[in-house]
């Protein structure tokens, strides 16, 4: 390797950890916009015939927007609120128990802890209220990736590949066609079981009398809209009610809509259901697609739900193409045979 791959090796590597440093922080509204792009592209194909594909794209995204922004926000400015109201609680608390008559070791012990804990829960707040810019920079990032996987999404398709090398395409294909088949089958039943827990939600509130017909509606429909939002999930349905009937008084229709929520809605149809419905229409082990979403959201968040199935996937391509050229290294050559027959004749 002379001086100017040397060169040219570095000047390559430091772009590649400066566009690395740069994408980094905004890696997870681009990936979830090009997979909502991806979950969205028959519909932009069906209405691309006939508006245009750049003006079906705006359209969509917009929708996307207003309905993915309003949402967001609302969440946001309620998560900020209720940790406000924590803050407060724990304050409160704390002064109650130093006006009681404690014995001076617990009361210097509480004083100490509160001088703790407080300060960091103010800190934790104060983050959260002021991190609300953040997450409105990440929403505009996420509509205009979201926008252009969906106009151009062809044109992507094409250049990516373009860039399979010519020695293993056939490699290199079969791994993009492992990746649409997996992606495919998780957002299918991504959508499918949201819609399942919205239902049943309904059927929870209605079944255990939490309110009428028309809130039970709206709360099927929340838990089918928070389903998308990471860290709220239609956990958070059940358990409003589930306190609610607490605090009146009503303990075992408390416990029942938990109960039932735990395992109808959220969050053990997550880890049950969605992986027989990936394994059945990607011909994978459940167990595999189990510990795919499990290890995966472990490492990654929220996107490990769907990158560690892919993972996991694109692993056993490479094991089947690891097995066959093995197979046929050690397969022994039909042509010294062919020889030796002859020498013998």
């Amino acid at each position: 390797m002379n001086a100017e791959e040397l060169v040219w090796g570095a000047v390559i590597a430091v772009i590649l950890y400066v566009t690395w440093r740069v994408v980094h922080p905004l890696i997870t509204p681009i990936f979830f916009g090009l997979v909502l792009a991806y979950a969205s592209y028959p519909l932009q194909r069906r209405l691309s015939k006939r508006v245009g594909k750049k003006r079906s794209a705006l359209a969509i995204s917009l929708s996307m927007l207003l309905f993915g922004g309003a949402l967001t926000l609302e969440l946001l400015l309620v998560s900020v609120q209720v940790a406000m109201s924590f803050y407060d609680s724990v304050v409160n608390v704390f002064n109650w128990l130093l006006t009681l008559s404690l014995p001076p070791d617990v009361l210097n012990f509480l004083q100490h802890f509160q001088d703790q804990v407080v300060p960091k829960l103010a800190d934790y707040v104060s983050r959260e209220a002021f991190s609300i810019p953040s997450y409105v920079l990440q929403l505009v990032v996420f509509f205009f990736t979201y926008y252009y996987a969906l106009a151009y999404g062809e044109e992507i398709r094409e250049q990516v590949y373009a860039l399979l090398p010519d020695k293993n395409r056939e490699l290199g294909e079969e791994i993009l066609e492992s990746v649409n088949k997996t992606l495919s089958a998780l957002v299918r039943a991504w959508l499918l079981l949201n819609v399942a827990k919205g239902i049943l939600m309904t059927v929870g509130f209605i079944i255990f009398r939490v309110s009428d017909l028309y809130t039970a509606i709206v709360a099927g429909f929340l838990t089918f809209a928070f389903s998308f939002v990471p860290l709220f999930e239609g956990w958070m349905i059940w358990l409003a009610a589930a306190v609610y009937f607490a605090v009146e008084g009503a303990y075992l229709h408390a416990l029942g809509i938990a109960l039932y929520g735990f395992f109808l809605v959220s969050p053990m149809p997550d880890y049950t259901i969605r992986p027989m419905l990936v394994a059945r229409d990607t011909e994978l082990d459940e167990t595999l697609v189990f510990i795919g979403m499990i290890g995966g959201t472990w490492a990654m968040g929220l996107k490990g739900l769907i990158v560690g199935p892919i993972v996991l996937n694109l692993l056993l391509v490479l094991l089947k193409e690891w097995k066959r050229l093995t197979e046929s290294s050690r397969r022994p050559s039909s042509v010294p045979q062919e020889l030796c027959s002859r020498h013998q004749d």
